[in-house]
Protein backbone atom coordinates (compact mmCIF):
# COMPACT_ATOMS: atom_id res chain seq x y z
CA UNK A 1 0.00 0.00 0.00
CA UNK A 2 1.40 3.22 -1.01
CA UNK A 3 1.43 5.85 1.85
CA UNK A 4 -0.01 9.51 1.57
CA UNK A 5 2.31 12.07 1.85
CA UNK A 6 3.91 13.34 4.60
CA UNK A 7 2.30 16.24 6.69
CA UNK A 8 4.37 18.81 8.09
CA UNK A 9 3.23 20.86 10.70
CA UNK A 10 5.38 24.00 11.56
CA UNK A 11 5.82 27.43 12.10
CA UNK A 12 7.48 29.77 8.71
CA UNK A 13 9.69 31.71 11.28
CA UNK A 14 11.00 28.49 13.36
CA UNK A 15 14.96 27.10 12.43
CA UNK A 16 13.54 23.97 13.27
CA UNK A 17 10.72 23.83 10.96
CA UNK A 18 12.99 25.19 7.90
CA UNK A 19 15.58 22.47 8.98
CA UNK A 20 12.61 19.66 8.20
CA UNK A 21 12.16 21.85 5.10
CA UNK A 22 15.17 21.48 3.77
CA UNK A 23 15.57 17.75 3.75
CA UNK A 24 12.19 17.04 2.26
CA UNK A 25 13.05 19.34 -0.34
CA UNK A 26 16.80 17.86 -0.68
CA UNK A 27 15.47 14.40 -0.80
CA UNK A 28 12.70 14.99 -3.04
CA UNK A 29 9.91 14.57 -1.06
CA UNK A 30 6.94 15.88 -2.27
CA UNK A 31 4.63 17.12 1.49
CA UNK A 32 1.59 19.04 2.32
CA UNK A 33 2.23 22.22 4.86
CA UNK A 34 0.47 22.95 7.55
CA UNK A 35 1.07 26.28 9.49
CA UNK A 36 0.73 26.71 12.79
CA UNK A 37 2.27 29.79 15.12
CA UNK A 38 3.16 27.90 18.44
CA UNK A 39 3.50 31.65 20.29
CA UNK A 40 -0.20 32.45 19.42
CA UNK A 41 -2.84 32.83 22.49
CA UNK A 42 -4.39 29.78 23.04
CA UNK A 43 -2.74 27.65 20.52
CA UNK A 44 -3.45 24.13 20.16
CA UNK A 45 -0.82 21.95 17.90
CA UNK A 46 -0.20 18.15 17.33
CA UNK A 47 2.79 18.69 19.55
CA UNK A 48 2.33 17.43 22.81
CA UNK A 49 4.91 20.19 23.93
CA UNK A 50 3.29 22.47 22.05
CA UNK A 51 6.51 23.40 19.39
CA UNK A 52 6.64 22.70 16.03
CA UNK A 53 7.82 20.88 13.59
CA UNK A 54 5.45 17.85 13.88
CA UNK A 55 5.44 15.21 11.01
CA UNK A 56 2.56 12.73 9.75
CA UNK A 57 3.13 10.20 7.51
CA UNK A 58 0.45 7.79 7.17
CA UNK A 59 -0.63 6.90 10.81
CA UNK A 60 2.82 7.70 11.82
CA UNK A 61 3.45 10.81 13.57
CA UNK A 62 6.89 11.86 14.67
CA UNK A 63 8.25 15.18 16.67
CA UNK A 64 11.48 16.47 17.89
CA UNK A 65 14.21 17.70 14.63
CA UNK A 66 16.87 15.12 14.51
CA UNK A 67 14.45 12.23 15.01
CA UNK A 68 11.94 13.46 11.66
CA UNK A 69 15.31 14.28 9.79
CA UNK A 70 16.49 10.52 10.69
CA UNK A 71 13.07 9.13 9.71
CA UNK A 72 12.66 11.14 6.29
CA UNK A 73 16.59 9.78 5.58
CA UNK A 74 15.88 6.56 6.20
CA UNK A 75 12.05 6.07 4.90
CA UNK A 76 12.47 7.48 1.71
CA UNK A 77 14.43 7.52 -1.68
CA UNK A 78 16.73 9.68 -2.71
CA UNK A 79 20.15 10.79 -1.97
CA UNK A 80 21.25 9.52 1.25
CA UNK A 81 21.55 12.40 3.92
CA UNK A 82 24.41 11.14 5.99
CA UNK A 83 28.00 10.11 4.74
CA UNK A 84 29.01 6.92 4.25
CA UNK A 85 32.28 6.62 6.24
CA UNK A 86 32.12 6.17 10.13
CA UNK A 87 34.11 9.20 10.91
CA UNK A 88 32.07 11.34 8.48
CA UNK A 89 28.79 10.25 9.90
CA UNK A 90 30.04 10.63 13.69
CA UNK A 91 31.06 14.44 12.53
CA UNK A 92 27.85 15.05 11.43
CA UNK A 93 26.15 14.04 14.58
CA UNK A 94 28.53 16.16 16.43
CA UNK A 95 27.39 19.36 14.11
CA UNK A 96 23.64 18.60 14.97
CA UNK A 97 24.99 18.48 18.16
CA UNK A 98 26.97 21.64 18.37
CA UNK A 99 24.35 23.57 16.67
CA UNK A 100 21.30 22.91 19.00
CA UNK A 101 23.47 22.74 22.43
CA UNK A 102 25.86 25.78 21.43
CA UNK A 103 24.79 28.04 18.24
CA UNK A 104 20.75 27.87 18.13
CA UNK A 105 20.40 30.43 21.41
CA UNK A 106 23.47 32.78 20.70
CA UNK A 107 23.21 32.49 16.86
CA UNK A 108 19.30 32.75 16.61
CA UNK A 109 17.46 33.92 20.21
CA UNK A 110 20.14 36.13 21.38
CA UNK A 111 21.75 38.32 17.85
CA UNK A 112 18.89 37.48 15.22
CA UNK A 113 15.77 37.76 17.47
CA UNK A 114 17.13 41.29 19.47
CA UNK A 115 19.18 42.79 16.36
CA UNK A 116 16.57 41.63 13.67
CA UNK A 117 13.48 39.60 14.32
CA UNK A 118 11.85 42.05 17.48
CA UNK A 119 12.79 45.56 15.96
CA UNK A 120 11.10 44.33 12.84
CA UNK A 121 8.31 43.84 14.49
CA UNK A 122 8.30 46.93 16.34
CA UNK A 123 8.91 44.59 19.61
CA UNK A 124 10.63 44.78 22.54
CA UNK A 125 14.19 43.95 22.04
CA UNK A 126 17.33 43.76 24.42
CA UNK A 127 20.85 45.02 23.13
CA UNK A 128 22.54 43.35 26.18
CA UNK A 129 21.25 40.48 24.64
CA UNK A 130 22.70 41.25 21.25
CA UNK A 131 26.11 41.86 22.92
CA UNK A 132 25.98 38.42 25.25
CA UNK A 133 25.21 36.42 21.80
CA UNK A 134 28.33 38.40 19.68
CA UNK A 135 30.58 37.25 23.12
CA UNK A 136 29.41 33.72 22.69
CA UNK A 137 29.48 32.85 19.30
CA UNK A 138 33.00 33.25 18.46
CA UNK A 139 33.85 30.27 20.21
CA UNK A 140 30.96 28.52 17.98
CA UNK A 141 32.05 29.82 14.94
CA UNK A 142 35.72 28.73 15.72
CA UNK A 143 34.37 25.08 16.35
CA UNK A 144 32.55 24.79 13.12
CA UNK A 145 35.51 26.79 11.27
CA UNK A 146 37.64 23.42 12.40
CA UNK A 147 35.36 20.70 10.86
CA UNK A 148 34.78 23.19 8.12
CA UNK A 149 38.45 22.83 7.28
CA UNK A 150 38.57 18.78 7.90
CA UNK A 151 36.17 18.48 5.25
CA UNK A 152 34.81 15.75 6.13
CA UNK A 153 31.38 17.32 6.37
CA UNK A 154 30.36 21.02 6.06
CA UNK A 155 32.73 20.46 2.88
CA UNK A 156 31.09 19.97 -0.79
CA UNK A 157 28.18 17.63 0.42
CA UNK A 158 25.07 18.81 1.79
CA UNK A 159 23.15 16.11 3.81
CA UNK A 160 21.26 16.49 7.51
CA UNK A 161 24.63 18.56 9.69
CA UNK A 162 24.42 20.66 6.25
CA UNK A 163 20.65 21.34 6.47
CA UNK A 164 21.05 21.53 10.45
CA UNK A 165 23.71 24.31 10.90
CA UNK A 166 22.31 26.41 7.66
CA UNK A 167 19.65 28.23 8.74
CA UNK A 168 20.83 29.00 11.98
CA UNK A 169 24.16 31.13 10.29
CA UNK A 170 21.43 32.37 7.52
CA UNK A 171 19.53 34.13 10.93
CA UNK A 172 23.22 35.03 12.07
CA UNK A 173 24.20 36.54 8.49
CA UNK A 174 20.60 38.94 8.96
CA UNK A 175 22.42 41.17 11.34
CA UNK A 176 25.29 43.24 10.34
CA UNK A 177 27.59 42.02 13.24
CA UNK A 178 26.96 38.51 12.58
CA UNK A 179 27.81 38.72 8.82
CA UNK A 180 31.03 40.42 10.13
CA UNK A 181 31.44 38.17 12.92
CA UNK A 182 31.26 35.03 10.16
CA UNK A 183 33.46 36.29 7.70
CA UNK A 184 36.72 35.54 10.21
CA UNK A 185 36.13 32.40 9.74
CA UNK A 186 37.35 31.46 6.11
CA UNK A 187 36.44 27.75 6.06
CA UNK A 188 33.00 27.98 7.56
CA UNK A 189 32.28 31.25 5.72
CA UNK A 190 33.47 29.63 2.16
CA UNK A 191 30.85 26.90 2.88
CA UNK A 192 28.10 29.26 3.58
CA UNK A 193 28.84 31.29 0.99
CA UNK A 194 28.29 28.30 -1.73
CA UNK A 195 25.21 27.38 0.68
CA UNK A 196 23.14 30.35 0.85
CA UNK A 197 23.15 30.24 -3.35
CA UNK A 198 21.01 26.24 -2.96
CA UNK A 199 18.26 26.32 -4.38
CA UNK A 200 16.38 24.70 -1.34
CA UNK A 201 17.60 27.71 0.97
CA UNK A 202 16.44 30.11 -1.39
CA UNK A 203 12.98 28.63 -1.58
CA UNK A 204 12.69 27.87 2.17
CA UNK A 205 13.91 31.53 3.17
CA UNK A 206 11.07 33.48 5.10
CA UNK A 207 11.05 37.59 4.13
CA UNK A 208 10.54 39.49 7.05
CA UNK A 209 8.35 42.43 6.34
CA UNK A 210 10.06 45.73 5.25
CA UNK A 211 10.01 48.83 7.18
CA UNK A 212 7.96 49.07 10.25
CA UNK A 213 5.13 47.01 10.90
CA UNK A 214 2.53 48.02 13.61
CA UNK A 215 2.00 45.34 16.63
Amino acid sequence: MTLPRPVLTGYSHSIYTRIIRLILLEKGISFDYVEHDPFAQDALGPHPFGRVPFLCHGDFAIYETAAISAYLDAAFDGTPMMPDSPQAAARAIQVVCVADAYAYWPLVRQIYEHAVFRPTYCEPSDPTEVQDGLRRTPKVLAALDEIAREGLVLSQGFGRAECHLAPMIAALVQAPEGADLLARYPDLYEWWQRTALRPSMRETETSLPSGDVQS
